[in-house]
């Protein structure tokens, strides 16, 4: 289902369910990351539906929690994002242990097509949602970092969330792999 005008990048509160026809396949990303086969498999086959949670406190930073499920109730990772391009490290569940920040950024200043390419004017207007995440590696053995662009696209014919990763491994030496991902729109 198409996202609504009202759920924009100045509030992406809502329910979303990964579309894994329209997706890249994000395999590669994940067995560089470290997620086994196992999971990836799981992940390949369930369906992934994210909780989001969009909001500003009391100290007017602005948030977005996303409580992820797979298919049958089965609980996957939260992201607790604070928009303040601060660094936090986590302890995830998925990926082990990571670095990362987040922060809103006018589309002009992305670096590459890739990042810039497809968004919406109403996110361009409100500004796309970055983050950057990367393995802490003395704690997790791997060593990867992930640039995600969060925003709205037309994808056949739908306004849909979307994201746009850059992911980029020493162990991956011919550069960097770029995918798109797409979620349907379930309400809030």
């Amino acid at each position: 289902m198409a996202a609504p005008p009202s759920v924009t990048t100045a509030n992406l509160t809502g329910r979303f369910l990964l579309n894994k026809t329209l997706s890249d396949d994000s395999d590669e990303i994940l067995r560089l990351q470290g997620v086994s086969w196992f999971k990836r498999r799981a992940i390949a086959k369930l369906g992934l539906i994210l909780d989001v949670k969009h909001y500003t406190d009391e100290d007017g930073i602005e948030h977005i929690d996303i409580d992820q499920t797979l298919s049958g109730g089965i609980t996957g990772t939260s992201e607790l994002r604070s928009l303040d391009f601060q660094e936090r490290s986590v302890e995830d569940p998925v990926f082990g242990a990571v670095i990362g920040r987040s922060g809103k950024i006018k589309v002009n200043d992305l670096e590459g097509i890739f990042l810039k390419d497809g968004w919406t004017d109403d996110t361009i207007e409100h500004e796309a949602i970055r983050s950057i995440v990367w393995s802490d590696t003395p704690k997790s053995n791997k060593t990867w970092r992930a640039e995600q662009v969060w925003g709205f696209e037309i994808k056949d014919g739908a306004r849909r969330y979307a994201r746009h990763i850059k992911f980029t491994s020493p162990d991956k030496s011919d550069g960097p792999i770029h995918i798109r991902v797409y979620y349907d729109y379930l309400g809030n």
